[in-house]
């Protein structure tokens, strides 16, 4: 019993106001910015990969360097199918998180064998593998010049525009769909035992958990999940490039983790929102030198607000609850917990 104390306990699973509000937030700016819905629909897929590389590092410590290897699987995946005459949305979604789920579940007998730098280093070489695969099958793939002439079907009877309507809509949906399940996941009793291997895994046989079926399930779920937003990119840009496998995307994630704040799910969706609206904004103001100024962000995150944008609110709400003698808990006010 000693032991079971020591673990975290299960989070509260119902809904908040601030996570409510949190949704209606990409449904107004749909009406309040119509000329920024590519971007928009671009950060609903790029946060939709972050929450995926989350489910490994925040809950269960998994450091990955290649996670954008199920991402291009999933891109790629559901380009052939459109290019080779299959352009349905929604089973090319499914196909290609399968494709993805699968290469993951493969992968993750040679992840939970290692530690942290063994983690990295697997992860790293699939990645760089199946990039240099793409590359030289340039027949299949298109290679360095991308996979193209993607026509993709009518999705329940629109078309995917050159304004992007459909694709938000599209993006929202399928990511709002799928967080609602992860929320439902990491809120069980599996994500408690992920919580559990994160902070003490030598202790967790001694309670009856299996720690490697535990990783191998979610490291599969996470591949699954980025495989999705890999195909969502794909049906929604209708091309497909070699970057979707390239070492600098998984980079990339992991930045937007530290921006939002790992281990919560909203952290991922809201590092995605901050990183592309300022990359967008600075690199509008300055094109030559945009890369200093995010460089500038991430380190002023780390100084001031650790934990991430999250983190931040967090620590706001604190202060601001002692100041005038309030009690509460951390992060219900702060910031949407998941």
């Amino acid at each position: 019993m000693s032991r079971l104390q020591n673990l975290p306990q299960l989070p509260n699973d119902r809904w908040t106001r601030l996570e409510i509000i949190f949704w209606l937030i990409p449904v107004a700016s749909f009406f309040l910015f119509p000329n920024y819905l590519i971007l928009g629909s671009q950060i609903l897929i790029v946060g939709l990969l972050a929450v995926s590389l989350d489910l490994i590092l925040g809950y269960a410590g998994i450091v990955s360097l290649g996670h954008a290897a199920f991402f291009g699987l999933g891109a790629y995946t559901a380009g052939l199918l459109s290019v080779h005459g299959w352009g349905e949305p929604v089973s090319g979604l499914l196909v290609a998180a399968l494709v993805a789920a699968l290469c993951g579940f493969l992968v993750s007998f040679l992840v939970v064998r290692g530690h942290d730098l063994t983690r990295l280093m697997v992860t790293l070489g699939v990645g760089l593998m199946l990039y240099e695969a793409a590359n030289k099958a340039s027949f299949l793939t298109g290679g360095v010049d991308g996979l193209s002439g993607m026509a993709m079907w009518k999705l329940l009877g629109f078309e995917f525009d050159l304004n992007g309507q459909t694709a938000y809509w599209y993006s929202l949906i399928v990511l709002f769909v799928l967080f609602v399940v992860l929320r439902r996941l990491v809120h069980s009793p599996f994500g408690l035992s992920l919580r559990g291997i994160k902070e003490g895994g030598k202790r967790m046989p001694a309670i009856g958990a299996n720690v490697n079926r535990q990783l191998v399930t979610i490291f599969t779920v996470s591949a699954g999940v980025a495989g999705v937003a890999g195909a969502l990119l794909a049906q929604t840009t209708q091309f497909v490039g070699l970057d979707v496998l390239g070492f600098p995307r998984s980079a990339e994630l992991l930045i937007l983790l530290v921006l939002g704040g790992s281990g919560r799910l909203y952290g991922g969706l809201i590092g995605a929102a901050v990183f592309m609206m300022a990359q967008d904004y600075i690199a509008g103001i300055n094109p030559a030198y945009w890369q200093f100024w995010i460089g500038l962000l991430l380190v002023l995150i780390v100084l001031f607000a650790r934990g991430g944008v999250l983190g931040g609110l967090d620590k706001l709400y604190l202060h601001v609850s002692a100041r005038f003698g309030k009690t509460g808990k951390v992060g219900k006010t702060g910031g949407p917990q998941a």
